[in-house]
């Protein structure tokens, strides 16, 4: 089963970018790359690709690759407010190390 946990907060900031930049579903991809060997990459787009897994949310639609969601399911996405600005927290339980910004990992 693909898993992802949005929190509420994460889901309000991304509705309202949604409809700030008038599209459709937020994209989390996950690419080669970043100080940890992978990273994390966010988009907001009104194209689903045939491929893409679509995951429904209380206020917000979520699209990911097959290959991406191999790499993040069962992670928890949050958006946090700290002194050095707002960002995506992301827990991923299948990663087994991260970088300090936390926008990269490895497995």
């Amino acid at each position: 089963m693909n898993k992802i946990e949005i929190t509420d907060n994460a889901q309000e900031h991304i509705a309202t970018v949604l409809k700030k930049d008038s599209a459709k579903y937020f994209r989390i991809t996950v690419l080669g790359g970043g100080c940890a060997g992978f990273q994390y990459k966010f988009d907001f787009e009104n194209l689903k690709n045939e491929d893409d897994i679509l995951i429904h949310n209380e206020k917000i639609d979520v699209i990911i690759d097959e290959t991406s969601m191999e790499l993040i399911q069962n992670s928890k996405i949050d958006y946090v407010h700290e002194l050095i600005g707002s960002s995506f927290k992301i827990t991923n339980p299948q990663a087994t190390s991260s970088c300090g910004c936390g926008t990269s990992f490895s497995i």
